[in-house]
């Protein structure tokens, strides 16, 4: 009898203290649905009755949103069902700082968000930073935007480190999951790689999307990519189309609404790899060969040109460019492209209307901006992609169909070394004998690609980064081979990036590496010596070790280099840009099989690239050296260092 007597009193208990005053709202909210029904419109208390009908129903809404976690919406000032559009991670400048923000598109309002620390156990919570309705929101065109001075690009080779940490810790926890190891060691790696993911995601993104708010206030946030700032944009025109009303939220319904971002969300992870479950695919290392066709469906003629994109560590690359194709609503390119893959899972293409008015210039980044005509993206499929033959396919982007074709090469393949059969060309056929033929200090495809570069190309943007057309880099391989009387007619003519691809190509296609196989050791032993005389002697030593026409050559090369580097705020090129570049391209040895205790390619990259680099970078760093002083020393160290 006691406990029955215990379980009424908490029966009664729940239903005054729960239940009860729930049901109170409950029934309020009925009585005002039937007080605005018999209320005229232009009545004083009308607005009244609206305003405590919209905050009882968010109220209600909140309360049920453990019940209903699909529910997608919320409820407008006008009465209306406000939905949730579009939702993603942004990088926002917030006193003059990057911040990490959660933004939400709703139907008439941009919410921007960040998480609350909450402690374990405890629902996770956004935190309003601020809101700006759809109908008090504005885009500066570009000419009209003010310049952001604190906006400074992240170093370049701090950016690499990360990567390269971030690659080195994936093979750390693949090697204890392999080996079964302990949970907390793993744990502790996941934590770190996700601490430099971030540090990555945070720190990359360079393109401004600024938007106004009409009462003076201006918001900043730096994307990785064209292909964000569009999609945003596009979104939010699309609901001002609408007949929408500026307004004010009150306290508690700002409350409501940001406590209903976090069941309205699609985006609930930051898009790290560490946040990825273990059976998700890792994405492809290699290299992914695109043929950009044509296109059709512009209604007018244009000066077309597509870009090609993949995602690389958490973000989006721009990996190479079509010609432009003037005056045109069918353009043919044709024209196909080697990109490299850094664990790429998207290819995305961008097609542009190319702009010559050079009054429309940015002032964020002082670039012109081109109009973009459509964009689209696909999913790279391991099954799809790697095989031996063209996978031809066509992407519709706003009314504009893409045709393109592509084939994949794993990294393995991509990064041998084949002597050439025909020793009377000059690709795949060793330097000395290259020289020799010639009757020169530094091969004549080097010198010529060299000068033509600094010509007219050493103020392109991501000049040697950009790939060039692939048909167009054959092509000059053949007539290069040939010893073809008109190269530098052909040189003058072709596009520039394809020059800087040819002299990368070959390098790339070298039988050994440009610093040799044989001291290939010695120079990943040197790099890593962490007193500066003994380095920068070993490091000497080790060039003077070099074949002269190797030495010759890789000094040159160096020098114009360092050229191109100077000119890096127009072309974006720094010293480490043009490291990571050129770093694997002359010293990767041609021995595959020296690297046998490797897992995977993702395993290659993350243990020999960074001390390529570094290597590269070391040489790029130090004062001019000269190949006569060089010869001139009379030290001698061994190479076994």
């Amino acid at each position: 009898m006691e406990i029955l007597l215990i379980i009424r009193f908490c029966c009664n208990c729940t239903y005054a203290l729960l239940y009860k005053p729930i049901d109170r709202v409950t029934r309020s909210t009925l009585v005002l649905h039937d007080l605005l029904k018999h209320t005229p419109v232009d009545h004083p208390d009308y607005p009244l009755l609206q305003d405590a009908l919209r905050i009882s129903q968010n109220f209600l809404s909140s309360i049920n949103e453990d019940i209903d976690p699909r529910r997608t919406a919320v409820t407008t000032p006008k009465g209306e069902t406000r939905q949730l559009v579009k939702d993603g991670f942004l990088v926002e400048m917030s006193e003059s700082s990057r911040k990490l923000r959660h933004v939400f598109l709703f139907t008439d309002v941009l919410l921007c968000a960040k998480l609350k620390k909450t402690s374990a156990g405890k629902h996770q919570q956004y935190d309003c930073k601020w809101y700006i309705p759809l109908a008090d929101l504005v885009f500066p065109s570009p000419e009209e935007s003010e310049a952001s001075p604190h906006v400074h690009p992240f170093p370049d080779h701090e950016l690499e480190d990360m990567k390269m940490k971030i690659s080195a810790l994936k093979s750390e926890i693949q090697k204890e999951k392999a080996n079964k190891g302990q949970s907390r060691a793993i744990e502790r790696l996941k934590k770190k790689m996700f601490e430099n993911e971030f540090l990555l995601l945070l720190n990359s993104p360079t393109i401004p999307f600024r938007i106004h708010n009409r009462n003076g206030k201006s918001y900043l946030f730096l994307l990785s990519s064209d292909y964000e700032r569009s999609e945003w944009r596009e979104a939010i025109q699309k609901l001002q189309k609408k007949d929408l009303q500026a307004f004010v939220l009150s306290s508690v319904e700002l409350q409501v609404l940001t406590g209903s971002c976090f069941k309205l969300r699609t985006v609930h992870n930051i898009p790290v790899t560490s946040n990825k479950d273990d059976d998700e695919s890792p994405g492809l290392y290699g290299f992914l060969h695109v043929i950009v066709h044509s296109a059709k469906g512009f209604k007018q003629s244009a000066n077309l040109y597509c870009t090609l994109e993949v995602d690389s560590f958490g973000y989006f690359v721009s990996k190479a460019k079509t010609r432009v194709f003037r005056d045109t609503t069918e353009p043919k390119w044709d024209e196909e492209f080697e990109i490299e893959l850094e664990g790429s899972q998207s290819l995305r293409i961008l097609c542009y209307e190319k702009c010559y008015d050079k009054t429309k210039v940015n002032k964020d980044n002082n670039e012109i901006v081109d109009k973009i005509m459509g964009k689209g993206q696909i999913q790279l499929d391991p099954q799809t992609v790697e095989t031996k033959n063209w996978h031809t396919d066509v992407i519709e982007m706003n009314g504009i169909k893409v045709e393109f074709s592509m084939k994949f090469t794993s990294r393995d393949m991509s990064l041998k070394r084949t002597p050439s059969k025909k020793q009377t060309g000059v690709f795949g056929v060793k330097i000395s004998v290259v020289t020799k033929r010639e009757r020169s200090k530094v091969p004549y495809i080097v010198r010529q690609c060299v000068e033509e570069v600094e010509k007219r190309g050493i103020e392109e943007v991501g000049i040697y980064r950009i790939s060039g057309v692939a048909t167009d880099i054959q092509a000059l391989k053949a007539v290069f081979d040939a010893n073809n009387k008109d190269i530098l007619l052909m040189l003058s003519d072709m596009d520039i990036n394809a020059i800087a691809g040819t002299l990368k190509l070959y390098f790339r296609e070298l039988p050994e590496p440009l610093l040799t196989d044989r001291l290939y050791p010695a120079f990943m032993e040197g790099i890593a010596l962490s007193d500066p005389a003994a380095k920068e002697n070993c490091m000497m030593h080790l060039l003077r070790s070099l074949p002269d026409p190797n030495l010759i050559t890789f000094l040159f090369l160096l020098e114009h280099l360092k050229r191109v580097a100077e000119k890096e705020p127009i072309n974006k090129m720094s010293l480490h840009n043009l490291a990571t570049v050129f770093g694997p391209t002359l010293l990767r040895p041609s021995e595959v099989e020296s690297k046998a205790h490797l897992t995977s390619a993702a395993d290659i990259w993350s243990h020999d690239v960074m001390a390529q680099v570094q290597v590269l970078l070391y040489y790029l760093q130090h004062p001019p050296i000269s190949f006569a002083e060089l010869k001139r020393n009379t030290l001698y160290f061994s190479t076994d260092v």
